[in-house]
């Protein structure tokens, strides 16, 4: 069977739900390209809020509720406990398009503000008149599950991603910071825990957890599904990939791949996220890849804090 390689974010709406999704949308500033070497958006204070108000249980159900999900996933298992530190879910609009959603996982920062993700979670490339799309009410839910959010919902007040991060067609530094306000006087590292995250160099195979979020027929986005698959690395004249034949669906983009994880306690050590899925022709993702965490990512996580 054929397949093609593509960014794991959630599919776009269909078009009846469109029409509901785009009435409340906010456009957040211009992403401006800092000469720090990042891509930095910086969300409105007014926007935060009707992004908060945006996310109704209802329009967060409505994600996984359309015809046509990938299949059930064979390899990729629900997660059978707790939701681990720092893991959740990150939902935005996408104009044009529709409501998406991705994973996300805090991770330590001096604001304890700051969370890891895809870059094409937050970069969503132009559309077919090269025109760029724009991710607008921008929230993370830290432990959701089945419509709990056991430590609330957090509104992004700045994401930023690499410069050399070329978009949602490349697979070069995949990865993304979403910084969010506090919410009731906490922190979301506080509030939910963090997984750490390493930028040391590390030869494979690598016995690798992955988590995230897929909207499929097994989890339609409601609970975190997980794989535990070695990792190796592949690398070329463009780009360092992990890859692994986890099944994972689109939603999934941006979901930790931890080594060192600890059942027992829900900690591991990110060495990479999701980035990108080859799907067959039947929509089923036959391997991940997860973009190598290169010294202009590690730039990016060490300024995200000062967003």
């Amino acid at each position: 069977m054929s397949e093609k390689s593509r960014a794991l974010t959630r599919p776009r709406a269909v078009l009846t739900v469109l029409g509901v999704a785009l009435a409340a949308i906010t456009v957040p500033a211009v992403a401006a390209r800092a000469a720090s070497g990042q891509v930095v958006t910086t969300v409105a204070a007014g926007d935060r809020a009707a992004a908060l108000a945006y996310w109704t249980p209802e329009r967060i159900k409505q994600q996984g509720e359309f015809d046509g999900l990938p299949p059930a996933e064979t390899i990729g298992k629900l997660w059978p406990g707790p939701v681990p530190a720092g893991v959740g879910r990150l939902f935005f609009t996408a104009v044009p398009g529709g409501d998406e959603s991705c994973t996300a996982t805090v991770v330590p920062s001096p604001t304890k503000d700051v969370v890891f993700t895809a870059g094409h979670c937050l970069d969503g490339g132009t559309d077919r008149n090269d025109q760029p799309i724009k991710m607008t009410n921008m929230v993370f839910v830290p432990g959701y599950d089945h419509g709990k959010q056991p430590h609330g919902m957090f509104p992004a007040r700045a994401f930023a991603w690499s410069d050399t991060y070329q978009g949602p067609s490349s697979a070069l530094d995949d990865d993304g910071a979403v910084v969010l306000d506090p919410v009731g006087g906490r922190h979301v590292a506080d509030a939910a825990g963090t997984q750490d995250i390493s930028f040391d160099p590390v030869t494979g195979p690598v016995d690798t957890t992955m988590l995230g979020y897929p909207v499929s027929q097994l989890a339609h986005g409601e609970a975190l599904v997980s794989c535990t698959r070695p990792a190796t690395l592949d690398a070329n004249s463009v780009y360092t990939d992990w890859k692994t034949d986890c099944d994972l669906a689109g939603g999934a983009s941006g979901g930790p791949w931890l080594r060192d994880f600890d059942a027992a306690t829900g900690k591991g050590t990110i060495f990479a996220t999701t980035s990108r899925g080859a799907v067959n022709e039947n929509g089923v993702t036959e391997n991940l890849s997860g973009a190598a965490l290169s010294d202009a990512v590690h730039d990016l996580y060490q300024r995200a804090g000062g967003l």
